[in-house]
């Protein structure tokens, strides 16, 4: 029935030239772990110019040569963020907006009430905000221009049951342009597999060569909150060129 199709994640990404950076929230066919993945692309050389590096409660962006960086203010941010039992995943420094809410008690929603899209212009790049659950359910959410002149701002918000086997798919855009048009509609509900070495090379490999940066992929056990995670960098790779 259209509406409830499950589609190939890896078919969506390799479709797409330059679908930004993307969130996928889910659970795995078995139900045991929940899955977050984050991955982010770039044109420009100081787009391009990052990698992902490991903190103690998630994953930062880092200039993979800090003499290219030249503009860190919206390159550079917390992507995850661990939040009491939770798992905060966007696309921006909204991460942060989000956890100190949580923390006080207040919600995701209320947190993303206070920020909008980035002041990117002309492409006012939409911010894209997910939070786990404990429970194996999420949220997703995009923070988009509601007019081209980007005058004001369009907050959409999403709640998932987790469901073994599926996830949903959230990128900043449609496919590439100028300028880039923001993603439209609801998260694409797309099938995950059960291993994370399998999803961390699906991902990596259906990204386009040129425009790929950097992917995280975490699995997390729903019972003892023990996880797994993998990072890919392309400029780590040998042989790479920015």
């Amino acid at each position: 029935m259209k509406g409830y199709e499950t589609l190939s994640l890896a078919g969506l990404l390799e479709e797409n030239s330059y679908p930004g950076r993307g969130i996928v929230l889910g659970m795995t066919p078995d139900g045991v772990c929940s899955v977050a993945v984050y991955f982010i692309m770039g044109r420009s050389v100081n787009s391009r110019n990052r990698i992902f590096v490991e903190e103690p409660d998630g994953i930062r962006t880092e200039a993979f040569d800090p003499a290219k960086l030249s503009d860190p203010s919206l390159i550079i941010y917390h992507p995850v963020r661990e939040a009491g039992r939770g798992l905060v995943v966007t696309n921006g420094d909204q991460t942060d907006t989000i956890c100190e809410f949580l923390l006080r008690g207040q919600s995701f929603a209320a947190a993303l009430r206070t920020r909008e899209f980035e002041p990117d212009a002309p492409n006012f790049t939409p911010r894209i905000s997910g939070l786990l659950s404990p429970d194996g359910s999420y949220k997703l959410s995009i923070l988009k221009a509601n007019d081209p002149e980007g005058s004001n701002c369009a907050r959409q918000f999403f709640e998932y049951p987790g469901h073994p086997g599926t996830g949903h798919l959230l990128h900043t855009y449609v496919c590439d342009g100028t300028p880039i048009p923001s993603f439209a509609g609801e998260p694409k509900r797309v099938a995950l597999p059960g291993d994370i070495d399998a999803l961390t090379d699906t991902v990596w490999n259906s990204l386009n060569p040129d425009n790929k940066v950097s992917l995280f992929v975490r699995f997390t056990n729903l019972e003892t909150r023990r996880f797994e995670q993998r990072l890919r960098n392309k400029n780590l790779e040998k042989g790479a060129v920015l």
